[in-house]
């Protein structure tokens, strides 16, 4: 593959500290990777020496000639003055651009209900990024750098993103190196992963799941990884082996790898323990909806629109649910609904005793009181020692445990990046101990390793937990089950998970996004979600629509998708079984020097990862169908 841009020997420094320190490394063409790293290590500052719009202070950075590259940063350069067309687009004429499957696709997928004679000057954050990230995809460069490319996307934002950016290219052309702390897109679009740490960047194979693994295997080898690191990336490892099953059948590396890695990690969480703890702490009653209505009014005077018709909706305590749903959907309102901070048109919102909620909402603005103060004496004022995970802790290692450093706690509150402001106000409302805890887009801004600490310190929280994300793979990761708003007022039970939200909204949309519609009408709804389901606390009560004549399986369809996900179990055992056989008589003919006979081997035990490849295939879709 033809090389497209190279970094020889870049260093760079800010103060005192060294944040890139001779770094060599390349782009070819069919590269597809992923920058991770703490926050602060250098993502972007990599990001934006490549892009030649930094200058690094030692080594050079080199591009094919006639290489075409196109980035998009944390803050464009959109005029403010242009109409969202123009902005996109250009001075081309309707017929010009219309006539580009490629263009029609990309402002379908990203700017479909938006207004395109609006001026870039009118539209809200959100807006003006799907904007800026629409007019890079427009484009036809060689090579395209993303910088946290789906923030403010919603998840059906973010699946249609991962596979634009997998069908853009062939498998052999074109060039993407992106800075994102959505791991499920860094497994859905990326084929290596280049690690930022300690002002170097080490690379490895495979996206974000292949990455972690290689990650361990390297701090164990190496044993200078402090152990409560170690655990928080084994107990990540545990979600990918034990949680959505696509991802264990990712070929980058072996579910038996896997299982001897976290063979001694326990569960992510102790279920049965939450859910007496929670009740314990919340009783039987804890939010719910019943029969809500709600509308907002829609500006310049077009009346109003419901955004919950006869809605009812009943959490039950220790329940995690996520929320997913169409930008405008309601999500963040929902959340207000359940708070007590708005009052619904009709119906009533019940609210236990004993029930105490905290919010954290996207802009984080309850710190701006506290902003004279330092981190530390922040945390001071919540207390001395704090329970999290059954333990007692210190206002210290609370913080150390979000990424916090002891230098990083004397930090003026007004001088913390966004995400360490979203973290900080995490801890403040988790020991404020609320029984139920909202977080709205609670990952924007954070690094993996910082998501996965979050992660672990929710697991040992017993409350009952609502989440609203774009992140698919935190909402997998800590809720139990999920709830979709697709914006026709009903709220709808996703047995399925995220998956079932996608397919659902295919069918809603009729497989065309279209042009100018909001696709959000309500073609192929259901029943009204008006039908509470038994208080227990194994899910929310919502009433469950159906979803469409081929969305679910059939009854006998999942008979037959049973029988044969037994039949393929036992099939793997066999191929096992052979595997381990194979394994031991390879070792003697090696002993033996029969290279012959090895190569022979060796060849059939290629075909039996092969077969055994395809059986694991079949048995993870036919686990999909049984499951309904």
């Amino acid at each position: 593959m033809a090389h497209l841009l190279g970094a020889e020997n870049i260093g760079i420094s800010f103060g005192t500290r060294t944040v890139l320190d001779a770094v060599s490394l390349g782009v070819d063409e069919g590269d597809r990777i992923g920058l991770v790293g703490r926050n602060g290590d250098g993502k972007s500052t990599l990001m934006r020496i490549l892009a030649g719009q930094q200058t690094p202070d030692d080594g050079r950075v080199t591009r094919r000639g006639g290489t075409t590259l196109g980035v998009l940063d944390q803050r464009d350069d959109l005029d403010a003055e242009d109409t969202v067309q123009r902005a996109v687009v250009g001075d081309a004429e309707d017929h010009e651009w219309a006539s580009d499957p490629k263009i029609r696709d990309v402002m379908g997928g990203l700017l479909g209900g938006l207004d395109w004679s609006r001026t870039v000057g009118t539209l809200s954050g959100g807006q003006r990024r799907r904007t800026a990230l629409a007019r890079l995809l427009a484009g036809s460069d060689d090579l395209i750098f993303l910088d946290e490319p789906t923030n403010h996307l919603d998840v059906e934002g973010v699946a249609w993103l991962a596979e634009h950016l997998k069908t853009r290219w062939r498998a052999t052309d074109g060039g993407l190196l992106v800075v994102t702390h959505d791991r499920w897109f860094l497994d859905e679009v990326c084929t290596r992963t280049w690690e930022v740490h300690d002002a170097t960047v080490e690379p490895f194979d495979g996206g974000y799941a292949a990455w972690m693994l290689a990650r361990v295997e390297r701090d164990r080898a190496a044993a200078v990884i402090e152990d409560k690191r170690q655990q928080l990336v084994k107990k990540e490892l545990a979600w990918l082996r034990r949680g959505a099953p696509a991802r264990t059948s990712k070929p980058k590396f072996r579910i038996e790898a896997a299982n001897a890695v976290i063979a001694d990690v326990p569960e992510p969480r102790d279920s049965v323990s939450l859910a007496k703890m929670a009740t314990a702490r919340l009783g039987k009653d804890v939010l719910d909806l019943e029969s809500v209505t709600y509308s907002v009014p829609v500006p310049d005077g077009g009346g109003a629109r419901t955004l919950f018709d006869d809605v009812t909706l009943r959490l039950a305590p220790g329940e995690r649910v996520g929320i997913v749903g169409v930008n405008g959907a309601g999500k963040s309102t929902l959340m207000r609904l359940l708070d007590g901070q708005i009052a619904p048109d009709a119906g009533r919102v019940r609210r236990g005793k004993t029930v105490q909620t905290a919010i954290l909402t996207q802009d984080v603005t309850e710190l701006d009181e506290v902003s004279h103060l330092r981190v530390a004496e922040v945390m001071a004022r919540e207390g001395n020692s704090f329970q999290m995970g059954g333990k007692d802790v210190s206002p210290g290692q609370l913080l150390e445990q979000l990424g916090f450093g002891t230098s990083r706690q004397w930090t003026p509150v007004a001088d913390l990046s966004g995400g360490e402001r979203r973290r900080l106000q995490l801890l403040r409302l988790m020991v404020g101990s609320p029984n139920v805890l909202m977080l709205d887009e609670p990952t924007n801004d954070l690094d993996t390793d910082t998501l996965a600490a979050v992660e672990d310190m929710l697991d040992g929280w017993p409350g009952t937990l609502v989440v609203v994300s774009h992140d698919r793979y935190l909402l997998e990761r800590v809720t139990d089950h999920q709830l979709a708003l697709l914006g026709d007022g009903r709220v709808r039970d996703l047995p399925g998970g995220v998956e079932q939200y996608l397919r659902l909204r295919a069918g809603q949309d009729g497989g065309d996004s279209g042009f100018g519609g909001t696709g959000t009408g309500g073609a192929g709804a259901g029943a009204r979600a008006g039908t509470a389901a038994g208080r227990s606390g194994a899910g929310a009560g919502v009433g469950q629509d159906a979803v469409g004549g081929s969305t679910s399986p059939s009854e006998a369809e999942k008979r037959a998708a049973r029988k044969e996900a037994a039949k393929l179990e036992k099939q793997l055992a066999r191929l096992t079984e052979e595997e381990a056989e194979l394994h031991e008589r390879m070792a003697v003919l090696s002993e033996a020097g029969d290279f012959e006979a090895l190569a022979t081997a060796t060849e059939r035990l290629g075909d039996l990862h092969d077969r055994k490849d395809q059986a694991e295939m079949a048995w993870l879709e036919a686990g999909e169908v049984a499951e309904g």
